[in-house]
């Protein structure tokens, strides 16, 4: 039995398939699938079908992606330009995959605690207890089993900016919201904790004061592997060996690649023509 942690599919259906072949992916192999499974690409109802197919193999963490289809379904949002999951959104199984989307976690540890994977990264103010336990907020909002803020709500309102330093004393819709962006939005952010949220290229032209995430994080993480996805940019090279981007850019047109967490090997294939 092997785990293979995978980057963002983004509605790679094809490579996706390609890439289960190409680890030889059996019955008895689990998938860690880092969020953003669906928009950009040509197939996310494809997508959508292949991972509930095989659920009882997979786990999931939520992208920022992923919460964009919610708060279109639930939240009452207008598709925006650039977004291609209409197959899903026009889907009779459509609520379907919004409740098995409402009831994946933003981030995940291994049983061992060797391994964590969240979309975006865990910010080096907290710890990796922390950030579990934070997730945990938003999560029973996403599931519709908190009393403080409906999931409606959260779907409706969870866009913004602001803030973007965290602060142990916010509360409310603010806390939950902020919570999200560190671990589904990050790439940039200052020794404060402040994020930036303008910054979306590689590292060559990162502004004054600010940092690539992991740059802060990787002292906090000696035993444990950071498994992350989110920045195409850095083409899967953080130069950090305890933190591995997977985010290789497949929508782009470049690979999607697999992580063997009992190896260490990696997988990739190429994108297909669109």
């Amino acid at each position: 039995m092997a785990t293979y942690a995978i980057g963002d599919l983004q509605g790679c259906a094809g490579e996706f398939d390609d890439l289960l072949n190409a680890i030889e992916f059996s019955r008895e192999d689990r998938l860690w699938l880092l969020g953003d499974l669906v928009n950009r690409g040509p197939g996310s109802l494809a997508v959508m079908q292949r991972i509930t197919d095989m659920d009882d193999q997979c786990t999931v963490v939520l992208g920022n992606h992923d919460l964009h289809f919610l708060a279109i379904y639930i939240g009452g949002h207008n598709p925006v330009k650039g977004d291609t999951f209409d197959d899903l959104l026009e889907s009779p199984d459509v609520a379907a995959y919004a409740s098995w989307f409402c009831a994946q976690k933003l981030i995940h540890v291994s049983e061992d605690e060797r391994h964590v994977m969240t979309h975006a990264g865990v910010p080096h103010i907290w710890t990796i207890s922390e950030a579990i336990q934070l997730a945990g907020e938003v999560e029973s909002v996403i599931s519709g089993n908190s009393s403080q803020i409906d999931q409606t709500t959260f779907f409706r309102d969870m866009y913004g900016n602001k803030p973007d330093r965290w602060d142990d004393a916010i509360s409310g819709m603010d806390r939950v919201k902020l919570i999200t962006n560190y671990l589904t939005r990050m790439r940039l952010i200052d020794q404060s904790g402040r994020l930036d949220f303008s910054h979306k290229g590689g590292l060559d032209d990162v502004p004054e004061g600010w940092f690539p995430w992991y740059e802060l994080t990787k002292n906090k993480v000696i035993d444990t592997k950071i498994l992350f996805g989110h920045w195409a940019a850095l083409d899967g090279v953080t130069g950090v060996q305890n933190i591995l981007a997977l985010d290789t850019g497949c929508v782009w047109g470049r690979k999607l690649t697999a992580y063997c967490l009992e190896t260490g090997q990696l997988t990739s294939v190429s994108a297909r023509v669109q």
